[in-house]
């Protein structure tokens, strides 16, 4: 109900609705997009998609060293790492494009 210069809280709520229909498309988006995260100039990478579950490991061989597997390891973890800050950069991008409109500006927003 809106009187005149009033608050519309019907349109609040339209606002709030398509606000909502538009984060889930763009997590559903996100969840169709793969990020591989590399470490050792590409001898180990990590596949994530966008929704942040692993989907794909490859080493190469030759990091493969019964004798030094604290490398592997901290090749892993740096690959892991990498690929968490792609999925963290395209979910930053995606909340970005979302329109908040006059319910972004009630908000706080720009």
């Amino acid at each position: 109900m809106s009187d005149e210069g009033g608050f519309d809280i019907g349109a609040l709520l339209q606002q709030a609705q398509a606000m909502q229909e538009q984060l889930q498309a763009a997590q559903d988006a996100q969840a169709e997009v793969e990020v591989t995260g590399t470490a050792g100039g590409g001898k180990v990478g990590i596949t994530m998609t966008g929704a942040g579950s692993f989907i794909g490991v490859s080493i190469a061989p030759d990091v493969v060293d019964p004798e030094d597997v604290e490398l592997l390891e901290e090749l892993i973890l740096a690959a892991l790492r990498d690929a968490g800050a792609k999925v963290m950069e395209l979910q930053s991008d995606s909340m970005g494009d979302l329109d908040l409109g006059a319910l972004g500006g009630m908000l706080g927003g720009a």
